[in-house]
């Protein structure tokens, strides 16, 4: 049983976000059972029988052998094709309840932290005011209603938290079901 995970730059800690889990479960890629296995979507065309391993996202391999990608291109606007195709292609994806997207800053693609709560999210009061300023630029124009479902993140919808890679700003858009 393998136990030191594959580095993903743009999602630190796969295991604490839960996009990976301790498995006894064979890769559908590389046939080993490595001790842990890939959670979240994976989305194809292909009839994928099983789950992957980290190292087979790591690699390229299974987004190449299933011609795949772990997360939408979506919001990934003014990064590198480089880094395009890491964070699609090779990078661990993360449970949400609408389709998860991936938050750029300083023209990189950000770290994936994690889902928080309201009380997570005020710890790091940048990612709270640009996770406002968002809602209210999607429609969100009465403050109370807003303020009252910003502090109850966490009871239904929840923040999908990220850190600027160059700067480490912190940075947040909200899920809910």
């Amino acid at each position: 049983m393998t136990t030191d995970l594959p580095h993903f730059r743009y999602h630190p800690d796969p295991i604490a976000s839960g996009s990976v889990r301790e498995s006894a479960e064979t890769c559908a890629c590389c046939g080993r059972s490595t001790g842990w296995i890939y959670t979240a979507s994976f989305y194809t065309a292909q009839n994928v029988n099983g789950r992957l391993c980290p190292w087979c996202i790591a690699d390229g391999s299974a987004a190449e052998r299933f011609e795949g990608e772990f997360i939408d291109a979506y919001g990934l606007d003014g990064i590198s094709e480089e880094t395009l195709m890491e964070v699609t292609r090779r990078t661990p994806g993360f449970h949400t309840w609408q389709d998860p997207y991936w938050l750029v800053h300083c023209n990189d693609a950000a770290a994936f932290i994690g889902e928080v709560g309201y009380a997570e999210l005020a710890a790091h009061p940048e990612a709270l005011d640009q996770l406002r300023l968002d809602l209210r630029m999607g429609g969100w124009h009465d403050a109370s209603r807003l303020e009252n479902f910003l502090t109850h993140l966490g009871q239904g919808a929840n923040a999908m938290l990220f850190r600027c890679t160059v700067c480490g700003t912190r940075l947040a858009y909200a899920d809910a079901s």
